[in-house]
């Protein structure tokens, strides 16, 4: 069974930082796609950034130029470095990989349980 652990969400003034982490555990064979989403309170879940198994980044407009998409293959692992936070950036952030089990499986998406983000003005 495949697993996505996430850590890094805080409380934290507008202005600050913060580093959230997504963590894939158990029996896998590779991992495609790896992103963040984030959903505020009633508000549609929206794809934050993007990284694919090549390192091309992709991100949307509202985080260009603040956050930075990352990834460890070795640690099957996706990171998301958020500067300069705005009281908008509140929400629970999610993350979304592209797993496959076996060499012959599918793609099979997976997310992480949310990790709360809080920036107070």
């Amino acid at each position: 069974q495949v697993q996505l652990v996430e850590s890094g969400g805080d409380l934290v003034q507008a202005g600050g930082s913060l580093r959230l982490s997504c963590a894939a555990t158990g029996s896998l064979f590779s991992i495609g796609h790896m992103d963040w989403y984030r959903q505020a309170p009633g508000k549609q879940r929206e794809l934050v950034a993007t990284i694919t198994s090549e390192g091309s980044t992709n991100y949307a407009d509202f985080v260009k130029g603040r956050f930075t998409i990352s990834r460890d293959n070795a640690k099957n692992a996706v990171y998301l470095q958020m500067n300069s936070l705005k009281p908008e950036d509140t929400a629970v952030y999610y993350c979304n990989m592209g797993v496959r089990r076996t060499w012959f499986s599918a793609t099979v998406d997976y997310w992480g349980q949310g990790t709360q983000v809080t920036v107070s003005s």
